[in-house]
């Protein structure tokens, strides 16, 4: 529990900072991958690893994770759709039969329609996806933030005893 609160509370502090747009971009983006897949597969895993191994925002990626999970199930027919057409291409057939008969690619659950579709068309919306977060969350820094620093409630906030004492351990303890 303490963990999703500091993932949260890391979110929040790095969304009104003025760093890490590109560590905020790639958490929706992995987000949204995650998001789009349908169930816990090899693929998952691997975007799981990597969001562990770079500088990628752990709390921006669940929360996006949890509203394109929403968007999936609508699109679940599109995907659908997408899939059928890579899986019943004549030319790629020897390619996905030879993948299948290996040891560790079937559990990527390539086979399925959904999880093609929606594997291929996350993929390649991603890039997308970065530049758009991105621009939405310089875009939120300088309306949204700036409106709320100048509001008399966060200005009555930042004058409590609890606020300076917030400050004070997260400036020791990081």
């Amino acid at each position: 529990m303490t963990l999703l609160f500091k993932q949260l509370f890391s979110l929040l502090k790095m969304l009104n900072s003025d760093s890490g747009t590109n560590q905020l971009a790639a958490g929706v983006t992995a987000g949204f991958i995650l998001g789009m897949t349908p169930s816990f597969s090899l693929q998952s895993a691997l975007i799981l690893i990597l969001l562990f191994v770079f500088r990628i925002q752990f709390g921006m990626a669940l929360f996006s994770m949890f509203c394109f999970s929403f968007v999936a199930y609508i699109l679940d027919p599109i995907f659908h759709m997408a899939g059928s057409l890579i899986l019943q291409a004549d030319m790629l057939k020897g390619i996905f039969t030879q993948l299948y008969n290996l040891p560790i690619i079937p559990l990527t659950r390539f086979y399925n329609t959904i999880v093609m579709g929606s594997g291929v068309i996350s993929i390649i919306l991603s890039p997308i996806i970065f530049v758009i977060s991105k621009i939405l969350i310089k875009k939120y820094r300088i309306h949204v933030v700036e409106k709320i620093k100048n509001t008399k409630v966060w200005k009555f906030i930042k004058a409590t005893s609890l606020y300076k004492w917030y400050y004070k351990f997260d400036k020791i303890y990081g």
